[in-house]
């Protein structure tokens, strides 16, 4: 990974490094359809081939059928491009768990605003930093039991928070959504799960389950996927509409895909899925999910019991973490003065706003010494 030539690197979270296979595999993408024509009869197999050679790879990593995973661009895309296709009501409400990402809640906001719809908000943060963590999912029901109300039409909840680092109990949430009156639909942010943690119970009980390539699956950005309910299939229209979504391309009269090629739009980078599907093979290769979890939990527990032996360090969640999210607070420098003087020392993490705090992470490419570099370099600024 050349990324990380130089630097100590706990931003997988943001982005993930590319591996230098996947690099070559998106060049020799490039050459390929370059060498066929880029619009010839001769290079059409080819790019049928990688598409659905990453679909059918990001399928299985989510437990579904290939016919309910649609290739996107990125988390954003993945859940609002299925999310503003559903039949909504005026008076509907929207209930956003008080973590989710900016880009994901904006995205709701402005479909209520559009729709008519109702914003209400599902508290876990709180019941994340202060609740042992055999007793979270049962907190974390209990407070989904509390908000529902009768016009509750849709959850959004991600599958591991991106701030506090805690997993939500996504089937359980989808076994009681499915025992509301209007069994409302559920919407699950998958950005720091796929590639971290196993997912395919969390993916197939979700509604839209989407997530992104470019962070802890280390692929190139610019491609990602949603996995979709079959009842999201049934009831959802596209709203981006493209060539993609039309079950025959050539035809506008044409009726949609009735698979999720429906939220699929028009000409993507064919290469980005060659470079996601050697990446995908390339974690493959480093054991099953279960076992990078396993590596993944090392690192991230041995940061957090450093840190708790450092005056002055607070970690937000009160046990080591369930995968690779390590957020902290550090009395003193503000976070973003932090994240600079780490940086001069080719450090690098990241501070988050809310709540405000920094956040670093491990993958199965860390190293205990770089955890220690990581820790030191922390009691040098406190």
């Amino acid at each position: 990974m050349p990324a990380l030539a130089g630097k100590t690197y706990f931003n997988y979270g943001g982005q993930g490094p590319l591996p230098t296979p996947s690099l070559e595999a998106i060049t020799a993408s490039w050459r390929t359809i370059q060498e066929l024509g880029p619009f010839t009869g001769a290079v059409w197999p080819f790019i049928e081939r990688e598409t659905s050679r990453v679909r059918r790879a990001l399928a299985a990593l989510c437990g579904v059928s290939p016919s309910r995973l649609a290739l996107t661009e990125n988390v954003s895309s993945g859940c609002l491009l299925p999310l503003w296709g559903l039949p909504w009501q005026p008076g509907d409400e929207l209930l956003i768990g008080d973590c989710e990402h900016p880009g994901v809640v904006a995205g709701c906001r402005e479909l209520a605003r559009r729709q008519g719809l109702e914003l209400a908000v599902l508290p876990v943060q709180q019941l994340c930093l202060g609740t042992p963590a055999a007793e979270l999912d049962g907190a974390v029901l209990a407070s989904l039991e509390r908000r529902l109300r009768p016009n509750t039409r849709l959850v959004v909840l991600s599958h591991l928070l991106w701030n506090t680092g805690s997993l939500m109990p996504i089937a359980a949430v989808a076994e009681r959504l499915a025992a509301h009156p209007r069994q409302p639909w559920l919407l699950v942010d998958a950005a720091q799960s796929l590639g971290s943690l196993p997912v395919s119970e969390a993916a197939a009980a979700a509604d839209i389950y989407a997530f992104t390539g470019h962070k802890w699956c280390c692929g190139p950005e610019g491609l990602g996927g949603v996995a979709l309910s079959e009842r999201i299939l049934e009831q959802g229209q596209p709203t981006l509409i493209g060539w993609r979504s039309l079950r025959s391309e050539t035809e506008a009269t044409s009726p949609w895909h009735r698979d999720a090629r429906r939220f699929e739009v028009a000409t993507s980078c064919v290469p980005l899925a060659s470079g996601l599907a050697t990446s995908l093979e390339l974690l493959a290769d480093e054991g099953s999910e279960a076992e990078r979890l396993g590596r993944i939990r090392a690192g991230s527990g041995r940061l957090w019991q450093g840190l708790q032996a450092q005056p002055g360090v607070h970690t937000l969640l009160e046990e080591p973490p369930p995968a690779g999210l390590v957020s902290f607070q550090l009395e003193g420098p503000g976070p973003q003065a932090v994240v600079q003087a780490l940086g001069e020392r080719q450090i690098w993490i990241r501070s988050l706003a809310d709540p405000t705090c920094l956040r670093a992470c491990t993958h199965i490419t860390t190293t205990d010494a770089e955890v220690d570099r990581l820790l030191e370099a922390l009691a040098d600024l406190g």
